[in-house]
């Protein structure tokens, strides 16, 4: 098998990147050791910037989302049992859009066999080599049978835990981490949403989020302790400990009902350095976490395959090598600028062991200063909506 470029990893960045290269007339196998199932029944976020609705309309496959999808034109933080709405709309003259990532997933499955691409599911035993000189390769046995794919480029898509991070030597790379001492509680249930935007809560007993996949499904979340355990919370529990954190203006209006989906999410921050070597590029989750408090994660990985797209037709179109040359450093500075949005944002929501009394009335003072200030205010609107792409 030869393609131009290798995509390891089936989710939401290397399909998108996929879409974005056939676009452009650059021909791409996909390589996934998941099922087309699985893949699509993971639950993430559903929060787009305005950069990444983008790409989705470049890539062709924005028709179902904007039907579905729900513009938001402000968050609420919710702290001394008040509301306080932050307006983007006014304050940047953004939006976010609210569209579930298995929905994007779903899209960009679909266009991508409409077109008759290329995805290999349940690849067994993947590894690359070869990207430290001209002639990389990705290898992997399916149905029993041994494959090589041969490629000019690699681009490592296959989240956290994949492969492609794994192959590079130890010394060629820097990480950076940040654990954080508690997680989140999230319940997915087909009830509306308690009010029309996100509500972030700040309060004695612990961060909470009122989130929301459509007018019908709402996302649920409680910080929690890491040895806490999802099957020692029933419904009911959940349902009377998220009242307990809201105003009461938003507790009596959530709905509640059966949970589809109840788990427990560690936080973290991680970013990888550089974020090429050779002709392996990583995308995503391979490269970079974030806490989901900023709603970056999946915003981060359509950026760093629409730059790694522009920078690889920039490759094939215009025989240039400056676009994938400045792939890393351009990711790197919009990866940093978010992780610092959201390590801020998880530290000003949420109830840390260490932080004390001082450290209580550092949040509450802070949250008072970022309401009443319009500066202060922006500052918060402009990086949740994303920073542009430069």
């Amino acid at each position: 098998m030869r393609t131009q470029v290798a995509i390891v990893g089936a989710g939401p960045a290397g399909l998108l990147l996929g879409a974005l290269l056939h676009r452009a007339g650059i021909d791409a196998v996909i390589v996934e050791q998941r099922s087309a199932p699985y893949v699509l029944g993971r639950i993430r976020a559903g929060v787009l910037e305005r950069t990444t609705v983008d790409l989705l309309e470049e890539a062709g496959v924005a028709g179902r989302l904007r039907r579905e999808g729900l513009p938001h034109d402000g968050t609420e933080l919710a702290f001394d049992d008040r509301l306080h709405r932050i307006d983007f709309k006014a304050l940047t003259g953004q939006r976010v859009t609210v569209y579930g990532q298995t929905e994007v997933t779903q899209d960009l499955m679909e266009a991508r066999a409409a077109a008759g691409l290329t995805t290999v599911y349940e690849a067994q035993q993947v590894s690359v080599d070869g990207f430290d000189g001209r002639t990389p390769v990705v290898r992997f046995r399916k149905d029993g049978v041994e494959h090589t794919l041969e490629c000019d480029f690699i681009a490592g898509c296959d989240g956290y835990h994949g492969v492609t991070r794994a192959s590079v030597p130890p010394a060629a790379i820097t990480t950076y981490e940040k654990v954080y001492p508690f997680g989140w509680l999230g319940v997915l249930a087909d009830v509306p949403p308690a009010r029309e935007e996100l509500v972030y809560a700040h309060h004695e007993r612990g961060f909470a989020l009122c989130s929301q996949r459509s007018r019908t499904r709402s996302r649920y979340y409680l910080q929690c302790s890491l040895d806490d355990k999802a099957e020692r919370w029933s419904d009911d529990m959940f349902w009377d400990e998220l009242r307990r954190r809201l105003p009461a203006e938003v507790a009596q209006t959530v709905v509640t009902g059966p949970s589809i989906e109840k788990s427990i999410a560690p936080l973290r921050s991680f970013v990888a350095e550089p974020m090429r070597f050779g002709r392996l590029f990583l995308a995503g989750d391979a490269a970079h976490i974030v806490p989901p408090t900023g709603a970056k994660g999946l915003n981060l990985a359509a950026s760093d395959v629409g730059y790694l797209a522009r920078g690889l037709a920039e490759f094939y179109l215009d025989k240039s090598e400056a676009g994938i040359d400045a792939y890393s450093a351009r990711c790197l500075r919009r990866v940093w600028q978010a992780e610092r949005f959201s390590w801020w944002f998880t530290s000003l929501m949420h109830r840390f062991p260490e932080t004390g009394a001082f450290g209580q009335k550092m949040q509450q003072a802070e949250l008072a200063y970022l309401v009443g200030s319009p500066a202060a205010a922006t500052a918060l609107a402009e990086n949740y909506v994303g920073l542009p792409m430069a």
